[in-house]
């Protein structure tokens, strides 16, 4: 009982914390499960549909385009978000001056709310007045239909992606990057090491166990990409950034069907889930 009283502050504080997942992480959760074998409006009782609703969403017609540009996005993503933040990390950690301040560059996109980030790249990606665009003009290049053309359309979705998202990780990098012993640096310089043998022989492998987690974290997150697609393109040019999250809104929210809405959801967790046990086998292995 004293100890019950002495840590009562600490088990308020979970249970707050509890109460929030459960309202707006697993309940929503398990109410998705359920609406995927469901006929419904969310107004009269709902119909027991079976496998009807997963049918439904795999005979639409944008059911392969949406996850094929789903996973396309997710390795162009990889290429930049995942890689960028790492080299950045990797400039910041190496720089004697300023790096407080370059830490707050970098990270300031972070703090921005989404849509003004988003609303920004409009801006940007403007076939006008766009600042890119401007750009291009004095280099003497053509102008580019970044969100109106289908080849540029979805690598104009990463660049806005790795740009507000890659402040995060970049601040994770540089603090696994800052507990590697420098002794190892050090060693490897009397061997002869130049700094790509530095990296690849001692930072990659003193970071391997959080390169694996971010990996884990970027495919998860940007395989839900929605909001960018949902305020530059609205899914196209000809549904060539239609992604799996912004079908299940348009079929929830538009068609009202939210039987096969529920069903894609369920597709993505359970492929999300594959992923994210492979990915847990895969860190315990390495930390065997």
């Amino acid at each position: 009982m004293q100890i019950l009283r002495r840590n009562l502050t600490a088990y308020g504080f979970l249970c707050a914390a509890l109460a929030c997942f459960t309202v707006f992480a697993w309940y929503p959760m398990v109410r998705e499960f359920i609406l995927s074998f469901q006929k419904t409006d969310l107004i009269n009782e709902p119909i027991w549909a079976g496998l009807d609703n997963f049918k439904t969403a795999f005979l639409d017609p944008a059911f392969g385009e949406a996850w094929l540009n789903t996973l396309e996005f997710t390795l162009l993503a990889l290429l930049c978000g995942y890689a960028v933040p790492f080299v950045v990390a990797l400039v910041l950690n190496e720089l004697r001056h300023a790096r407080a301040y370059l830490r707050f560059v970098v990270y300031l996109p972070v703090m921005l709310p989404p849509i003004v980030a988003v609303l920004l790249f409009r801006w940007f990606y403007d076939p006008g007045p766009g600042l890119f665009n401007q750009v291009l003009d004095v280099l003497g290049l053509p102008p580019l239909a970044w969100l109106d053309s289908s080849s540029t359309a979805l690598i104009s979705l990463v660049i806005v992606s790795t740009w507000m998202n890659m402040g995060s990780a970049t601040l994770i990098y540089l603090a696994a990057l800052q507990n590697i012993p420098p002794e190892l640096y050090e060693a490897a310089e009397l061997d002869g090491a130049g700094i790509w043998k530095r990296i690849r022989h001692v930072t990659i492998p003193q970071t391997r166990l959080i390169l694996l987690l971010m990996l884990m974290l970027q495919i998860v997150a940007t395989m839900q990409v929605f909001i960018e697609p949902y305020m530059l393109t609205g899914g196209g040019p000809e549904n060539a950034t239609v992604t799996v999250a912004y079908l299940m809104f348009q079929n929830a929210f538009t068609l009202q069907d939210y039987g096969s809405a529920g069903a894609l959801g369920m597709m993505l967790m359970i492929v999300l889930l594959v992923f994210a046990a492979f990915q847990l086998r895969l860190t315990r292995e390495d930390k065997a």
